[in-house]
């Protein structure tokens, strides 16, 4: 009988790192959003980071705009948690890292350059067809490379096997400025909204944290116009197949603006950064 350990080192998490991210443009013209730090390590690390505190193992990160600075960071990522030492003295450069506080994870990470104009959606149709020749899942997970949130990831992902519907996406309830979330008493989401048309419309909304069954693959579409939050959670919502986690009451936060970062870099400063909870 497989245990939620092991389903989760078999379980792989699809990162959306590949817009523009034009409402940070402050940055963003120098980097890849994802890319941009809160204490001194991108927010796409300390998302990978919170995944991996919970046994998730496998990453693979949906590039786009400026891939290769992703793929660049991963490349060195262990030499950045090392010392290093450049020797040119017998005539030939000899390259070593070497002492390290922490133990480097023990994590796959696949950056997969899903195209430049290409819409969350088709990125992880795009991403799951690349990884699909090596690699066989039941389960996926799918979130964005700018949130943060410090919601029991083991809760979700037991949730999600028990149900038996195809997919479980985060309930949580901040500014109504993202997907709002129609539920019914028994938890299933009956409409997935891109964006609230009123202010009733206030109570849930896409936290972003979401896990798929294998099928939401057939929802997706080579398309590069495919909006992950548009065509394909519309239709599993209307499926009766998308049903939401509500049980965290916690801290969500995501980097949308440079008000938003400044937010997260002052609770990293503070020692109050809700996401880290101690857990690495």
């Amino acid at each position: 009988m497989l245990t939620l350990d092991t389903m989760k080192k078999d379980t792989p998490i699809f990162i959306l790192a590949g817009g523009f991210g034009t409402r940070i443009s402050e940055e963003t013209h120098l980097k890849p959003k994802p890319m941009i730090e809160i204490g001194g390590n991108p927010i796409l690390l300390h998302i990978m980071k919170y995944y991996y505190s919970f046994g998730f193992n496998d990453f693979v990160i949906c590039a786009g705009y400026k891939a290769w600075e992703i793929k660049d960071y991963f490349l060195n990522y262990p030499r950045k948690t090392r010392h290093v030492e450049i020797d040119y003295r017998e005539g030939q450069k000899v390259t070593r890292s070497f002492g390290c506080e922490k133990e480097v994870e023990k994590w796959r990470v696949r950056v997969v350059d899903t195209g430049l104009e290409t819409m969350t959606g088709a990125r992880i149709k795009k991403a799951i067809d690349v990884i699909s020749e090596d690699t066989e899942f039941e389960n996926f997970a799918v979130t964005y490379g700018d949130g943060l949130c410090d919601v029991n990831l083991d809760d979700e992902f037991q949730f999600h096997l028990e149900h038996q519907k195809v997919g479980t996406v985060l309930g949580t309830s901040p500014a109504n400025r993202f997907g709002v979330l129609d539920i019914n008493d028994i938890g299933s989401v009956s409409s997935f909204m891109e964006k609230p048309k009123s202010e009733e419309h206030t109570d849930l909304i896409n936290g972003g944290f979401f896990f798929f069954k294998r099928k939401f693959h057939e929802y997706l579409s080579d398309d590069l116009n495919c909006v992950l939050e548009r065509k394909p959670l519309e239709s599993l919502a209307r499926d009766g197949q998308l049903i939401a986690y509500t049980k965290h009451k916690g801290f969500w936060q995501c980097m949308d603006t440079l008000r938003d970062k400044n937010h997260l870099q002052k609770l990293w400063d503070e020692g109050n950064a809700p996401w880290v909870q101690k857990r690495f």
